[in-house]
């Protein structure tokens, strides 16, 4: 009787990265490419770091509601709460304003660590406020003082990890994008704005 051959033993395949990673990665090496790109041309050319930012048009669009519209034709609707008069099925032009500080803050943390070599793998910004609504209906305080229509105090939570990144290095990495990230700026450091009113139709 014959002896059975054995079937040949194939090389057994190495784990391969996980799409997720390898993707990470190379985002990572794109985004740190980029940055470094622009802080050398504007090392070289400094004028040309001052840009006109892209500006936000809001358009009533009857009742309480706002379209506000970008440039590449993004649109978002805010409404207010029923209690105000409003319908209450959009976001509010307030949380639109927390909604731009924490995915700035965000974008900005990202941005130092990519630039850092720093891997994330979660990264979470939470923005909240308090708010007195007597501010919104120009009401007056008990003392005849007029009420403040803007949020009274904030709050900024950041939930961050990173393989092999201390606590510490995290922290300090969070403290660098928050100095580098414009609307938390502006909020903290009150930008001037001034006022242009076209009156249509108007003698």
């Amino acid at each position: 009787m014959a002896t059975p051959v054995p079937a040949p033993t194939m090389p057994r395949p190495r784990p391969k990265a996980t799409g997720r990673s390898m993707t990470s990665a190379t985002n990572q090496q794109s985004i740190a490419a980029a940055l470094q790109r622009v802080t050398t041309v504007l090392r070289r050319r400094p004028d040309i770091g001052l840009h006109d930012d892209s500006p936000a048009t809001a358009r009533w669009q009857g009742g309480l509601q706002a379209l506000s519209c970008h440039e590449n034709g993004t649109q978002i609707v805010s409404d207010l709460a029923q209690e105000l008069g409003g319908g209450g099925a959009h976001v509010t032009p307030g949380w639109l304003f927390r909604a731009g500080f924490a995915s700035c803050a965000a974008t900005s943390i990202a941005m130092i660590a990519a630039a850092k070599g720093i891997e994330l793998s979660a990264l979470e910004v939470r923005a909240t406020s308090r708010s007195d609504a007597r501010g919104l209906l120009g009401m007056s305080d008990e003392g005849g003082s007029p009420v403040y229509p803007g949020p009274i105090d904030m709050q900024l939570t950041v939930r961050i990890s990173a393989a092999g990144a201390t606590a510490e290095s995290l922290r300090a990495l969070v403290d660098e994008g928050l100095r580098c990230s414009p609307i938390p700026n502006a909020v903290q450091h009150a930008v001037p704005v001034s006022l242009n009113v076209h009156v249509d139709g108007g003698a």
